[in-house]
């Protein structure tokens, strides 16, 4: 029990912002780190549905009760995944090399085109968001989504080439046991898919039903485009195209279900 604790512990002080006890990173408690990685989300799932349903239930301005849903999986998260999103965007507006790109990667100053890309994520996901009702199922669907855009991140790193032989990505998968971590981590995929259709039925019927294998396949196709865009144009995997890829599968599938629900209503 205590190493579980202690890989758990390591998965939030790494992907998160929450407060745990200070753990040193071992070989025993690295092994599963990746398979802890979905429990942020479950963590990021649960305060975001609770949000936007204290949000209607008090009243709040619906551009108000967009502005939290935006920020809060940021305050969660302190914005690990949002920062590769914005040295990705800098990286592939630039149009060089691989080579190129990664020095862009390792550079912290952020370019004009990530401020537009960042600017232009925040104002869909507030735009998104603020057409979300309380209803179960819609707040069923986006607490799993951000389990599954963790696992499937997870996953990534688990089985993904690496760009490089250093940084934390190839920590996580070098320390990982890839075989087991890949197992548990298509159980998590399963499990949330479970969740999201036949739950999104059951609490919100047909369009939830929808909403659901949409939302999947935005997740499952923004997985295969990482894993393209890795390949050609990175030279592989790291840890900022991983934050990327989190960050889109999000918004598409956010956008997947508000349009579903609106458009259906």
């Amino acid at each position: 029990m205590k190493l579980v604790l202690e890989t758990i512990a390591v998965a939030f002080s790494m992907f998160s912002a929450v407060p745990v006890p200070k753990v040193a990173w071992k070989d025993q408690n690295m092994r599963f780190m990746l398979v802890a990685f979905p429990l942020v989300g479950v963590l990021c799932g649960i305060l975001e549905a609770l949000c936007l349903f204290l949000a209607h239930r008090f009243g709040l301005p619906p551009i108000m009760t967009a502005a939290l849903a935006a920020a809060l999986p940021l305050i969660v998260t302190g914005g690990i995944h949002l920062d590769g999103y914005v040295d990705v965007s800098d990286a592939l507006s630039s149009w060089g090399n691989a080579e190129k790109k990664r020095e862009i990667l390792a550079d912290p100053h952020i370019g004009a085109f990530a401020v537009i890309r960042l600017a232009v994520y925040l104002i869909l996901y507030m735009g998104f968001a603020s057409g979300l009702t309380p209803a179960p199922g819609e707040m069923l669907l986006l607490a799993l989504s951000f389990v599954l855009s963790r696992s499937l991140s997870a996953l990534a790193v688990s089985i993904l080439p690496l760009s490089k032989e250093s940084g934390l990505a190839h920590t996580f998968q070098s320390t990982a046991d890839q075989r087991k971590c890949t197992f548990f981590l298509g159980g998590w995929i399963l499990a949330v898919c479970l969740g999201m259709v036949p739950g999104g039925y059951a609490l919100g019927g047909i369009r939830c039903l929808i909403a659901a294998v949409l939302m999947i396949g935005c997740a499952g196709g923004q997985w295969i485009h990482l894993r393209r865009i890795a390949s050609k144009q990175f030279g592989g995997l790291s840890g900022d195209l991983n934050g990327w890829y989190l960050q889109k599968a999000e918004l598409w599938m956010l956008a997947a279900l508000t349009l579903t629900m609106h458009c259906s209503s």
